[in-house]
């Protein structure tokens, strides 16, 4: 008997390995059967906002198609931007789908997953002698952004590598929770110039053309937008891949793509925009 229980143990230990292995990946994987959560900032017009207490814009609608494909049902969690990675990995969400820009900073603490090529535009004040072109421009004046965004670090390496060591005043960088408390403080004059997505961008001027313009003339800081999955999490980041490989072949995704004028990106920029986790 003691021989028996002696051969029987390491399979009883390679069953509890496997268990525990099996138990340790189903707390990875989706958090409700039939549905995939996201973290959204629905205040980021038009890729996510709130229209007729519902969710809206082209990352919802877009979500949807590949929830479709998936077999599930997307539900979308309002995150103010600033929290949504630590939302993910706190496990309030199975991605985050807020137009989140892919950064080599950000793939050390959360796997992304890339569906969009985009970048940032200038906003100022309509008649105003302050029309900056791009960010140099930037220098001594008062900018404002939505806070957590990649373009602020870039912004304030530019003020220390470009404008100071040039003799030029530093920028003044001024950051808000959301996007439109951002363009309500250019409105107000608290700020000089807003820099926002180019899309959220063109979105402002189609609502304040009368009172603001994109002063820019070139997409600034090209990048991916990305989904964000909890590092680790292999079976959603793959089952997102692959819907997203399935849902970019149907007539539904070349609609959705041109009713909001956005662009897919292509092999080339997947390559040369896609940075890896330093």
């Amino acid at each position: 008997m003691k021989q028996l229980r002696t051969s029987l143990r390491p399979v009883v230990l390679c069953l509890v390995g496997a268990a525990t292995a099996m138990a340790s990946f189903s707390s990875l994987a989706f958090m409700q059967p039939g549905k995939i959560i996201a973290g959204s900032d629905m205040t980021f017009y038009p890729y996510e906002y709130m229209e007729n207490n519902h969710p809206a814009g082209f990352d919802i609608e877009f979500l949807n198609g590949l929830a479709k494909v998936m077999g599930r049902k997307a539900e979308n969690l309002d995150t103010r931007f600033p929290n949504l990675i630590p939302g993910l990995q706190g496990g309030r969400f199975d991605i985050t789908n807020s137009s989140m820009y892919i950064t080599a900073e950000r793939l050390k603490v959360i796997d992304m997953v890339p569906y969009l090529k985009s970048g940032e535009s200038i906003l100022a004040l309509k008649g105003s002698n302050y029309q900056p072109k791009k960010p140099e421009d930037f220098c001594g004046h008062k900018i404002g952004s939505m806070g957590a965004t990649s373009w602020l670090q870039q912004l304030h390496k530019l003020s220390d590598d470009y404008c100071v060591k040039k003799g030029l005043k530093p920028i003044a960088l001024s950051e808000f929770t959301t996007d439109p408390q951002t363009t309500q403080a250019l409105l107000s004059h608290a700020v000089e110039a807003q820099i926002t997505d180019a899309a959220v961008a063109r979105g402002v001027t189609a609502k304040l053309g009368n009172r603001i313009v994109i002063s820019s003339d070139t997409l600034i800081y090209p990048v991916l937008n990305g989904f964000g999955v909890k590092k680790g999490n292999t079976e959603v980041k793959q089952a997102l891949e692959k819907a997203l490989a399935a849902y970019q072949k149907t007539p539904e995704y070349a609609a959705l793509l041109k009713k909001y004028n956005f662009q897919a990106p292509t092999q080339a920029d997947l390559k040369t925009l896609m940075p890896q986790a330093q």
